[in-house]
């Protein structure tokens, strides 16, 4: 068994990878990790999103849970920007989301937030990755009544919908909005929430069976929500993934508007209401150039990290920060939730819109965009970092750099849940960028692919 953590909590093809028995073993481990120092019973939130394995994965990682003596308590599919909200609003030691958040149906997964509502570092990761994997018989398991309970509590997520609705000082009504749930974990609760603040809502996308989660639809299948927002004519539309940690927008024209918009949009909204901390956006490496342009323009401070929401978060945490995201829709407002938060997210653009009077096509012109091609090389996963040492890999890669320097750039990054390596160019010409592009990753998968 090799490494269990990525980037993103352990993940991996239900039932096969991602098993029964490793769900307890991590949910064993984990509570143990977690609520070691606890004096009293431990509490842990347990949800997920509507995949079919999910209940299974439920069970499994609630039985190791229970076996250190913990109370897991199941809050059902909710999104999981929830999970750390609910976490410190009920005071839980910890929380565990169960989700793949926009792969396709047959993958899931299992992350884990703190009693504060965070993901796990590093080193508390690596010392429940230790335990698994050492088959370690240092946890001690009571007996008796000291072994741990189950129970369900589905009623926690309208605390949720709650403070997502306060996170504005209005309301929403006149805007007509298409939602796009995915099938997934914000089937429920968006509209619920949309509709409370004023908006008329229509979906596309909500009704979940076990199997449809992201099926050509949600935040990484925009082509049918940027259609029906035309042909319904409505306002704006707005698309979740499965778990719904992140959202995009199409404006009333059908256009997409991306993760590096919406910050450009809300944070230069906050600027202006004085509340953006340190007049700083941060944002990562793979953020359009344009981003880096309106900030520049718009004094506004840029900070890039390394490519995942979590070392946004860091970067935030770190300097004191209120905003951050992702080109994928991954934005945190750090003022109302400890990760990425797709319907706050959505709730504070359509915000702009109603404050502002202007339609989405007219805000998003606050940012060029430039260009973009980003193609996926498929290799082992043992290699997905390979590409970094060898050196005929490098030497392609350094050909490229000098042939765009100047006119744009090269990004070549390991995807952080799939056996991928992503070539991303960014520039003037996008033909020539494709052509280049994927080039460079079929000499990729020749080099590290089967």
């Amino acid at each position: 068994m090799g490494k269990l953590f990525g980037t993103d909590g352990v993940r991996g093809v239900a039932n096969t990878e991602l098993t029964g028995q490793l769900a307890y073993q991590v949910g064993q481990a984990g509570a143990y990790v977690l609520t070691k120092e606890t004096k009293k019973q431990p509490k842990i939130l347990v949800a997920r999103d509507t995949r079919i394995s999910g209940t299974m994965l439920e069970a499994a990682l609630v039985a190791g849970i229970c076996s250190v003596g913990a109370k897991a308590i199941s809050i059902g599919v909710v999104p999981t920007p929830a999970v750390a909200y609910l976490v410190r609003e009920l005071g839980a030691d910890a929380g565990v989301m169960i989700s793949a958040s926009h792969n396709p149906v047959e993958f899931n997964g299992i992350k884990f937030f703190n009693g504060e509502g965070y993901k796990l570092r590093d080193e508390l990761e690596e010392e429940i990755e230790n335990l698994i994997l050492a088959r370690s018989e240092s946890i001690p398991l009571p007996t008796g009544e000291a072994i741990g309970t189950w129970e369900m509590d589905h009623s926690v997520i309208d605390k949720y919908v709650d403070y997502v609705c306060n996170t504005i000082s209005g309301d929403l009504k006149g805007l007509k909005v298409l939602v796009d749930c995915a099938n997934g974990a914000a089937s429920e609760v968006a509209p619920i929430a949309l509709e409370r603040l004023g908006a008329e809502v229509e979906l596309i996308h909500h009704k979940p069976n076990g199997i449809n989660i992201n099926r050509m639809c949600g935040s990484t299948h925009m082509n049918d929500l940027q259609s029906q927002v035309v042909g319904r004519r409505m306002e704006a539309g707005i698309a979740f993934d499965g778990d719904a940690d992140r959202c995009l927008a199409v404006d009333e024209k059908g256009k997409l508007i991306d993760g590096d918009q919406i910050l450009s949009i809300v944070g230069l909204d906050m600027k202006k209401r004085g509340i953006l901390k340190r007049d700083t956006i941060v944002a990562t490496v793979m953020s359009n150039l344009g981003l880096t342009i309106m900030s520049k323009e718009q004094d506004v401070n840029l900070i890039q990290t390394r490519v995942g929401d979590r070392y946004v978060l860091e970067k935030m945490l770190k300097y004191g920060y209120n905003l951050g995201g992702e080109q994928s829709g991954h934005v945190i407002f750090l003022d109302y939730n400890t990760t990425g938060d797709g319907l706050i997210t959505a709730i504070q653009l359509l915000y702009v819109m109603k404050k502002t009077g202007m339609p989405l096509s007219e805000l998003k012109k606050c940012m060029q965009i430039f260009p973009q091609v980003l193609v996926n090389a498929k290799v082992k996963n043992e290699n997905k970092h390979a590409y970094s040492e060898d050196p005929e890999i490098q030497e392609q890669i350094n050909a490229l750099e000098a042939k765009f320097n100047g006119e744009g750039r090269v990004l070549i990054r390991p995807s952080g849940t799939e056996p991928l390596v992503r070539v991303m160019i960014e520039g003037k010409d996008k033909a020539v960028m494709q052509e280049e592009a994927e080039k460079l990753a079929r000499f990729i998968e020749e080099k590290l692919g089967e």
